[in-house]
């Protein structure tokens, strides 16, 4: 069957090292470490498949042990897939620090999603997604960028729409912000779905609105849909902008993976036929129940489970 929605990008996994104290400068603390899988677009695809919507992920990997629990992490998680196989490079690995506030700090291996070529993409499975959503992971270098912008070409082709993640700001100033623009902006994408801080490194604004629109002056046409934590969320379409009040939710156990899973259930839900203020609703109430748990994509429990019911 064909998905709905494709998505593009990195599949790695997470070594998250949280403590529950200041970490010790040169020193031991006790805390907790754990594998748990990750890469930003391969959250946004199991978040999307959670909420209801078929999805099919596109990315590579190691021929290696790692490799193998990718595959069956997302045969799991109900996504179809696409994964390259390399015999030079070793499935990515992200180290994830998370302190005593829930705050997250992340260093990013060079593995094998980094490495992905135009030649290696599946074509006719991308021609025909209605949608192919692209993290900003795939661009900052190249390969993979060359790879994710000729998927673009091939997406729009098949009458596709597209969404984007700008991912990081700090690796949009290490990047270059006029370097970064010149190879997103002429995508044009339909739904753009950056933080606040992305936000501000793209524009030099400061405030929500101003912010969404300078974006979209920049992606003219597209959907400016910003995240603004614990703030919630501000959508802009059509020169308006409307403010989505966060949900509830008590102290940060952790950040990881807010933002994928905030876009994997915006996607499902706007693919689904919803409103985009409405989308961006139930993308908050997924959210914030990540962040009260342990990496980026936490086995639903019974009251998430309540939340994503309502997407389907």
């Amino acid at each position: 069957m064909t998905a709905e929605l494709c998505v593009l990008g990195d599949f790695a996994w997470d070594v998250l090292i949280r403590t529950n104290t200041e970490l010790m400068r040169g020193g031991d603390t006790f805390g907790e470490v754990a594998l748990l899988p990750g890469g930003s677009a391969a959250n946004v695809a199991v978040w999307a498949a959670r909420c209801g919507r078929p999805t099919h992920f596109v990315g590579k990997i190691g021929r290696d042990r790692m490799g193998q629990l990718a595959v069956e992490d997302l045969e799991q998680e109900g996504v179809s897939h696409d994964l390259v196989e390399s015999d030079a490079n070793l499935t990515g690995s992200v180290a994830v620090f998370v302190d005593h506030t829930g705050e997250r700090s992340m260093v990013s291996g060079h593995g094998a999603d980094f490495f992905l070529l135009p030649s290696e993409l599946p074509r006719p499975t991308i021609a025909a997604a209605r949608h192919l959503h692209l993290t900003a992971w795939s661009f900052f270098t190249d390969p993979p960028r060359s790879a994710a912008r000729a998927a673009a070409v091939i997406a729009r082709d098949g009458g596709a729409t597209l969404s984007l993640d700008p991912g990081s700001f700090q690796m949009i100033g290490e990047m270059g912000v006029d370097h970064f623009l010149a190879v997103t902006t002429d995508l044009d994408v339909d739904i753009f779905l950056p933080n606040k801080e992305e936000g501000e490194a793209l524009t030099g604004e400061t405030e929500p609105e101003p912010i969404a629109r300078a974006l979209a002056a920049l992606y003219p046409g597209a959907m400016i849909v910003l995240k603004l934590d614990a703030d919630g969320a501000l959508v802009f379409r059509g020169g308006a902008a409307t403010v989505v009040p966060p949900a509830s939710a008590p102290s940060v156990v952790d950040a990881t993976g807010a933002g994928d899973s905030f876009a994997g259930a915006f996607l499902a839900r706007w693919l689904g036929g919803g409103d985009p203020i409405e989308a961006a609703r139930f993308a908050n109430q997924v959210s914030a129940w990540v962040i009260q748990h342990t990496g980026a994509r936490p086995a639903p429990g019974r009251r998430l489970r309540d939340v994503l019911d309502t997407a389907r």
